[in-house]
């Protein structure tokens, strides 16, 4: 007995399988009584059985005992597991509890069994230790002893077991959703290192909604989303295998036929399937999520380009249209790698303190007097400025968009605050803001306590929103931050407008104090007929609205001509001046509250 414990102890602590330790066991018991047949039967946490080891029983035996659940009549195993304790049968072939299993042991000379329970550290049964004999008896005293032993060795063996299973399941699997998680999903692709082009692809799913879900209702919602979200996607690709790459971010391996016949139907059908609303708390909420799709392709040399790739894809789709899915085309790589390096530069200059603001003034028409400024954003690049248009690829992430906007805040109440402790009369310095700010929900605390700590009245300040921000507020959650923005005292002026294709909507929805017409509009309004009726009906229809317009990108006299006589008085551009620095808008605004024409030499002020 000491020597058969060394032997399996040994086993367990070497990491040896559990059928290997247990068959083992079953072997070495069966040469030290060799009229005796060990088994050792699982059960599982719904009370069903398993055959562990039963090296000397028929396999049929095995296999047809799997899966049924424990009771006083499933045979001598079935009922020490039910009952938790030890059970004879002298005469199987008599024996009640083995009707309709008998077929499977007595026909191999089996005609008496005895089994004992084992139990866990909870005294619940977890397998049973058998003997099969060849004659009608029962148990000997040291065929008890021995069982006893091996129950105990069992137990050890079988916890081992559960703490293994337990430590890979909480290795790869996500506790949350229940799905493979980011290890068991770069185990997989490593394993398809060496596949050929088309065998498989890779779709990367990103739920657009999650942070908002969270910071409106709660992170318990958001995990309830989560939750069906992998629900729905499981069933939905099956038999595919399905990952929660941490956060918002699933993945979806396709493998077999039925998925890459038609990798667009595939996609498509995910998309449906994850689009109902959801009741998550009590909040019903409608997930919305982006698709990245990448294809095994014979460039391909490793399943990480694949990866690469559909991420390549999923930003691609993020930039051009949520809410659907972009199969990934090499030109997306080179513009992704173009956007990246933009991310690091601007990331780069947030940290060196190189974003600068600079100010170009809003002139009153008909006066040429400034009566506003806006703040645009510059990174300094060693001796030069670079303008916001060289580095908007950055903004599209919305970590940097938010960065940017705080760091423009920061430089503008700075600035403002210059001003006023100087005496220089201004009105409103406006500032642009980005879907990001609205969608993290930060946006009037940043401004309150931006503001607030250079002691700057909120009436000098005028946030700016593009069109695209109001297209992509499907929530509605830009309407609502506009809303408690205007109640807490700051003016919203309407970016870009006349670029989004329902402006006029926008209009009724979400009330602004501006509007200011795109470039676009004024770079034809001189001589194209379209255009000047266009913008004619929007000064109009502003007007009787009572909003302010400011025209954009005024480069010559005859626009601002014809910007006054159809009715729009304010307007800012290159014919009047360049973004400038703080210390020039300083000057800028003394010499035109003073009426000095020309302050500064490339300035141009009056309609001539």
């Amino acid at each position: 007995m000491i020597d058969l414990q060394n032997v399996i102890l040994e086993m367990i602590a070497k990491g040896e399988s559990l059928s290997d330790t247990a068959e083992r066991l079953c072997r070495e018991v069966e040469r030290l009584i060799p009229d005796a047949i060990c088994s050792i039967l699982t059960v599982d946490a719904e009370g069903r059985l398993e055959s562990l080891a039963a090296p000397s029983l028929p396999q049929t035996y095995a296999d047809a005992i799997a899966g049924i659940a424990i009771g006083p009549h499933v045979g001598t195993c079935g009922a020490a597991a039910f009952h938790g304790r030890d059970m004879v049968s002298e005469d199987i072939r008599n024996d009640p509890s083995w009707d309709g299993y008998r077929d499977l042991v007595v026909p191999a000379g089996f005609l008496a069994c005895w089994s004992h329970p084992i139990f866990d550290a909870q005294d619940r049964v977890i397998a049973t230790f058998a003997f099969y004999y060849r004659e009608h008896r029962g148990p000997s005293e040291r065929e008890r002893a021995m069982a006893e032993q091996c129950a105990r060795l069992c137990t050890i063996a079988l916890d081992r077991h559960r703490r293994v299973l337990e430590h890979h399941r909480r290795a790869t699997i996500d506790d949350l959703t229940g799905l493979l998680n980011r290890s068991a999903f770069d185990a997989a692709l490593t394993r398809l290192d060496c596949a050929i082009p088309g065998a498989w692809a890779l779709a990367v799913i990103d739920l657009d909604n999650l942070k908002v879900v969270n910071d409106t209702f709660g992170h318990a919602a958001g995990d309830t989303l989560l939750q069906h979200v992998a629900a729905r996607l499981e069933r939905a690709a099956r038999p595919e295998s399905v990952y929660r790459l941490g956060g918002d971010e699933f993945a979806v391996i396709l493998t077999h036929e039925s998925s890459l016949h038609d990798l667009d139907a595939t996609v498509t059908a995910y998309l449906a399937a994850l689009s109902p609303n959801a009741d998550c708390g009590g909040n019903v909420i409608g997930p919305r999520a982006t698709i990245g799709l990448a294809v095994l392709a014979s460039g391909d040399r490793t399943a990480e380009r694949v990866r690469q790739n559909a991420d390549f894809a999923l930003y691609h789709a993020k930039e051009t249209g949520r809410g659907g899915y972009v199969r990934y085309w090499p030109g997306i790589g080179t513009r992704m790698t173009r956007r990246l390096t933009a991310v690091r530069e601007v990331d780069a200059a947030l940290r060196e303190d190189r974003i600068e603001a600079h100010y170009q003034p809003i002139i009153r028409i008909e006066t040429g007097e400034i009566v506003g400024l806006e703040a645009l954003c510059r990174m300094r690049l060693g001796q030069n400025l670079v303008t916001a248009a060289a580095f908007h690829e950055a903004t599209t992430d919305a970590q940097i968009a938010s960065a940017l906007t705080e760091r423009m805040m920061q430089l503008v109440a700075a600035d403002l605050r210059s001003w006023l402790n100087a005496g220089i009369p201004f009105q409103h310095v406006s500032v642009n803001v980005s879907s990001a700010d609205f969608h993290g929900l930060t946006i009037l605390p940043t401004v309150l306590e931006t503001f607030g700590r250079e002691n700057v009245p909120l009436k000098h300040v005028i946030l700016e929103v593009t069109e695209l921000v109001y297209m992509a507020d499907d929530a509605g959650v830009v309407q609502k931050a506009v809303a408690r923005l205007r109640k807490a005292g700051l003016e919203v002026a309407l970016d870009d407008f006349g670029t989004g294709y329902a402006s006029l909507t926008h209009l009724m929805t979400v009330p602004v104090d501006y509007i200011k017409i795109d470039k676009t509009f004024v770079d034809r309004i001189v001589d194209h007929m379209p255009s000047i009726a266009i913008v004619e009906g929007m000064i109009g229809i502003a007007h009787k609205l009572g909003i302010r317009v400011v025209a954009e990108g005024v480069e010559t006299s005859e626009q601002a001509r014809q910007l006054l006589a159809l009715g729009c008085t304010m307007a800012q551009g290159f014919f009047y001046s360049p973004a400038v620095s703080a210390i020039e808008a300083g000057a800028m605004m003394l010499a035109s509250a003073e009426g000095v024409a020309e302050p500064l030499p490339n300035a141009k002020w009056r309609v001539v």
